[in-house]
């Protein structure tokens, strides 16, 4: 009975460590960090992409202007070629300037294009100064937030350490393997030990079976909750 009572006091600190820790995880100063913190990279995120796209864009237009630049030589070709030696035969006539107008077309489409794409340039150089801007304002926000919870830290990191410490004392005594029982079932159930109230397991509070109760009046220091799996001292 002492180990399980040693076991049952050792939950007490156990249980005190565990409310701190999820206090400071809750500190709003806290959460107001991961937040921002959050914001800024998925802003670092659509600056990558926007960089990104505004790559692609310029070799696209680049090589849309070299492009253009050679129809339009090869246009200033064929119509020199077309004045110097004017064609006799309609036929032929009409073929080459059916060529000609190919590559007007084509120039007018790439030109359409490039203008686009300058257009979209100019949007995504807008959105990628309006992105800067609202990082720059998370991140000094970030800063002056980050100042007040490093002092509000730094004082709950020393009650922290002296719960940490409170419970490695009170686990000396105990036998490991009961410690490790302790632990394994603290991953499904928490608190892992209860007591008996009312023929029933004071953490899931459903009725013990009559097995386990006979066992309570013989005398067994404990039982073990066949619900919920927790260890039920009997006072």
């Amino acid at each position: 009975m002492e180990q399980y009572e040693l076991l049952w006091k050792y939950q007490q600190v156990d249980m005190e460590l565990d409310q701190y820790e999820k206090e400071m995880r809750g500190n709003s100063n806290r959460k107001e960090l991961l937040k921002h913190r959050d914001f800024l990279l998925e802003q670092q995120g659509v600056l990558k992409k926007i960089e990104s796209d505004v790559e692609i864009m310029s070799d696209r237009m680049e090589a849309l202007a070299d492009e253009i630049e050679r129809l339009n030589g090869s246009v200033s070709e064929a119509a020199a070629r077309f004045e110097a030696n004017r064609p006799v035969d309609v036929e032929e006539t009409k073929k080459q300037i059916a060529a000609m107008q190919k590559l007007v077309s084509t120039i007018s489409r790439y030109e359409s294009e490039l203008a686009k794409m300058r257009k979209d340039a100019d949007a995504r150089d807008r959105q990628q100064r309006e992105v800067r801007v609202r990082a720059a304002k998370a991140r000094a926000e970030f800063d002056r937030i980050k100042v007040i919870y490093d002092e509000e830290y730094k004082t709950a990191a020393v009650k922290l350490e002296e719960l940490k410490k409170k419970v490695a004392r009170e686990a000396q005594g105990i036998e490991p393997e009961l410690l490790e029982k302790y632990k394994a079932i603290k991953r499904h159930s928490t608190p892992p030990i209860t007591r008996i109230h009312d023929d029933r397991c004071g953490g899931c509070n459903m009725q013990l079976p009559a097995a386990d109760m006979n066992r309570v009046r013989t005398g067994a220091p404990y039982v073990e909750c066949e619900n919920c799996g927790r260890i039920i001292l009997v006072k």
